[in-house]
């Protein structure tokens, strides 16, 4: 592996970010096309039911004018084999005599998993995985989780004072974090599927639950919108609201239990939902952690001081005896958003 090669790659990881947001529940996947050190052409998969990333970056190529024949390609997701909306990219890697192919990590879908590098053995073309393969598989942890266990990933976000609350003793909780955390959050959001909040969060904030681009304007893809709760009603819903029109996507699920919550998401992945992020409150996240569905969690750190015993803690439910029985975080990440602090990590 050289340095060159975890450029290209790199720069195929840049390409497919550019999908965010869009492509569920097909991976993000980036591509491009290289001969003697120059770019030829790169692209990533917009949308699901279009072109794939290698395909984009032929195109791209062929319209700069260049022949990929001879060429090397770097796709960050071993290319697909079989037909389905889109033809097999590995039919068009072979059909342009591509001369070798670098690929970030195989796809873990059963019908793919390394069925492109017997392909390519079969014509000749030389292939290498695992340049950035760290970086690869972090590009599509929702899409991994999804296709190998049939379950939606799950992502918890809460925004905390430095002592760990998330509101006063009377629900108020507008606004903790600062616009720099706010933005980071309605990113966070344009790349989930559904997203969930509690009863109790919804009857003090009133949230719309829409995801925003960084203009303001709202994002084009809507998320599903899901309420948490054993008791409300749809029809306490719709008064909150003020109208019929502005909850009529939204469905009020019961996940009381750890049961529950396999049942709810075994119903979202067979709906091709293959994310839900969840943004409190205090019981739902104590809820979701004590189920053991949560993959990840990050919480935006106020440089603020509640202090109250009535002001809401950030995760609710039992307290703990032992400290062996603390929640514990890997693969931890920390970025400073304005004067918040995130703080992110896998639940172990």
């Amino acid at each position: 592996m050289t340095r060159m090669h975890e450029k290209w790659m790199s720069l195929a990881i840049e390409e497919a970010r550019r999908g965010y947001g869009f492509v569920s529940p097909n991976p993000l996947v980036g591509a491009v096309v290289v001969r003697d050190g120059k770019i030829l052409g790169k692209g990533y998969h917009h949308q699901c039911g279009m072109p794939h990333a290698e395909v984009e970056a032929v195109r791209d190529a062929e319209a700069n004018g260049y022949n990929c024949e001879g060429a090397e390609i770097y796709v960050t997701l071993e290319p697909c084999c079989t037909y389905g909306r889109t033809p097999p990219c590995t039919e068009l890697i072979c059909s342009r005599k591509f001369r070798f192919v670098s690929i970030g990590t195989l796809d873990p879908n059963p019908a793919h998993a390394g069925r492109a590098l017997k392909i390519f053995d079969e014509h000749g073309i030389k292939y290498e995985v695992g340049v950035c393969e760290k970086e690869c598989i972090e590009l599509n942890r929702i899409f991994f989780k999804y296709i190998t266990t049939g379950k939606p990933y799950v992502f918890l976000k809460m925004g905390v004072t430095l002592d760990g609350k998330i509101a006063c003793a009377n629900g108020c909780s507008k606004f903790i974090t600062g616009s720099e955390a706010r933005k980071r959050v309605q990113y966070l959001r344009r790349g989930f599927d559904a997203i969930m909040v509690g009863a109790n969060t919804i009857r003090k904030d009133v949230p719309t639950l829409f995801a925003r681009n960084d203009d303001g304007t709202l994002f084009e893809r809507k998320m599903k919108r899901f309420a948490a709760s054993e008791t409300m009603t749809r029809n306490e819903l719709e008064i909150i609201y003020g109208s019929v029109e502005k909850v009529s996507d939204f469905e009020i699920v019961d996940v009381s239990t750890a049961e529950k919550w396999d049942d709810f998401l075994r119903k979202l992945a067979e709906r091709k939902i293959t994310s839900l992020f969840i943004e409190g409150g205090s019981e739902l996240a104590a809820s979701a952690l004590s189920s053991g569905v949560v993959d990840r969690v990050e919480f935006h750190i106020a440089p603020q001081i509640m202090g109250g015993q009535d002001s809401i803690s950030a995760v609710g439910g039992k307290s703990p005896l032992d400290l062996s029985n603390l929640y514990q975080l890997d693969n931890v990440q920390v970025m400073q958003l304005g004067n918040d602090i995130a703080v992110a990590g896998d639940i172990k």
